[in-house]
């Protein structure tokens, strides 16, 4: 399946494999070990957790017994989005890569532009802070890129007018019916590789009508019309699952969506009912 070994190049050449194997919502333990060490097992070289998912430990531990070498894996992790100030941030890193316990991650992000119990408010200035311990984490190596995840136009732009470091990636939702071009838009302008987070809509896009006739179309079930529209699009996709099949499955989008049934793709709206 060449989608698990083709890659993205990030601005500072560093490559990424184009699609992610996310982990939120699978908790620690037994079942984020097993998923993680399923998803290496199917091929998948690109692991997605964060500190807020509360399984780094797991996943740590699933890519250190997975026995494949360290530098064919690519593992992001990310700030909780809470920390918005420069000791905070090298603190947490601190504490993420304890409970990783690997020697470098690939991508850390920033979480989220402002804690998820206060969003849409205004933190640019600890943002900025927090970049600043994102840029010296990366000039030391222990991360090999950096990046934002569920930033807006608005947030990048504050960012960059600091920033030494241009964010090497942007994490957003993404899916049929929900492409935030703007912010795919902007990230294009500034080389900022966009990746996908819920890519089928978090499940409610199954049961999608218009959806379910296009994948019929090209025999490919709506999960792996999804993933290939979001990658057609230029972005990477990070589909979840803790069923080996269906890890198998949403990798195996070796195919082409025809002009005009993107078209119809990129027309729908309110998937997620």
């Amino acid at each position: 399946m060449a989608a698990l070994t083709d890659t993205f190049t990030l601005h500072n050449g560093n490559t990424i494999p184009k699609i992610g194997f996310g982990t939120w919502q699978i908790p620690d333990g037994a079942e984020a070990y097993d998923a993680t060490a399923a998803a290496l097992n199917a091929g998948y070289r690109h692991i997605d957790t964060a500190r807020v998912y509360g399984n780094e430990p797991s996943v740590g531990r699933a890519v250190r017994d997975s026995g494949i070498a360290r530098d064919e894996l690519f593992i992001t992790t990310k700030l909780p989005a809470e920390v918005k100030d420069y000791d905070g941030a090298r603190a947490s890193f601190d504490v993420t890569m304890a409970a990783l316990d690997l020697d470098y991650v690939d991508l850390y992000l920033i979480h989220a532009p402002w804690p998820w119990s206060d969003m849409g408010s205004d933190h640019r200035e600890g943002n900025k802070q927090a970049w600043r311990a994102l840029e010296e984490i990366f000039g030391a190596g222990g991360s090999r890129a950096i990046g934002v995840s569920n930033f807006q136009v608005d947030d990048l732009q504050s960012l960059l007018t600091s920033a030494t470091v241009t964010p090497h990636a942007n994490q957003i939702r993404y899916f049929v019916g929900y492409t935030q071009n703007d912010v795919v838009e902007f990230c294009a302008e500034h080389n900022i590789l966009v990746e996908g987070y819920s890519p089928l809509a978090t499940g409610a896009i199954l049961d999608n009508e218009d959806v379910t006739a296009i994948a019929a179309k090209y025999d490919r079930s709506v999960a792996q019309l999804c993933i290939r529209y979001v990658l057609q699009n230029g972005i990477l996709p990070l589909p979840k699952t803790t069923n080996a099949s269906r890890m198998t499955e949403n990798a195996d989008v070796d195919f082409e969506i025809a002009d005009d049934d993107m078209a119809t793709l990129d027309a729908l709206t309110d998937t997620e009912s």
